[in-house]
């Protein structure tokens, strides 16, 4: 009785699952990363580093639209170069967001794009290789200061949710064109 039942099995197998060499190559989807861009993405060349001036108007631009909402933000502005320009926390952020408003700050000018892109790859596309990339933050809130189609800096705020620190500083990356 046992063996006629594993001869019905072992024939009905394939009828019913089909190769299995289809089904591997089924299961796996086409690899995003394959697709070769005919330019390079985020190809912004880097300019003469944001001065303070720049950076502390950006700064209150960031500030004022968190001030609106009562969000208490870290605010950070670094220049082309990746270096801390200018600092402001407001009362009662929570700390731990300032370090964190550098590193979007520090991420968005050392690759050339919002860090809302990496969160996008990470929570929307599944791209977890992203976290692997040094320097890099999956979180929003970091922009570029791009002026005259160059990088002079860039702007990162943290210590509300991410769409509020985006929020704020879209308003200080605004103030530089």
């Amino acid at each position: 009785m046992l063996s006629k039942f594993l001869i019905t099995v072992i024939l009905l197998c394939p009828v019913l699952l089909g190769p299995i060499e289809s089904r591997a190559q089924d299961a796996l989807p086409a690899n995003p990363l394959d697709t070769v861009p005919d330019k390079m993405p985020f190809d912004v060349p880097y300019g003469t580093p944001i001065l303070l001036e720049r950076a502390e108007s950006a700064i209150s631009a960031a500030l004022a639209e968190a001030k609106k909402h009562n969000w208490k933000l870290n605010i950070a502005v670094v220049d082309s170069g990746a270096n801390l320009v200018a600092f402001q926390r407001m009362d009662g952020a929570q700390l731990a967001s300032i370090q964190i408003a550098e590193h979007k700050a520090r991420a968005a000018v050392s690759y050339r794009r919002e860090t809302k892109v990496y969160e996008d790859a990470v929570q929307l596309k599944g791209l977890a290789y992203v976290t692997t990339l040094d320097g890099m933050i999956a979180s929003r809130g970091g922009f570029p200061l791009i002026e005259g189609g160059k990088i002079i800096g860039a702007i990162g705020c943290s210590g509300g949710t991410g769409s509020q620190d985006e929020v704020a500083c879209k308003a200080g990356a605004e103030t530089v064109k």
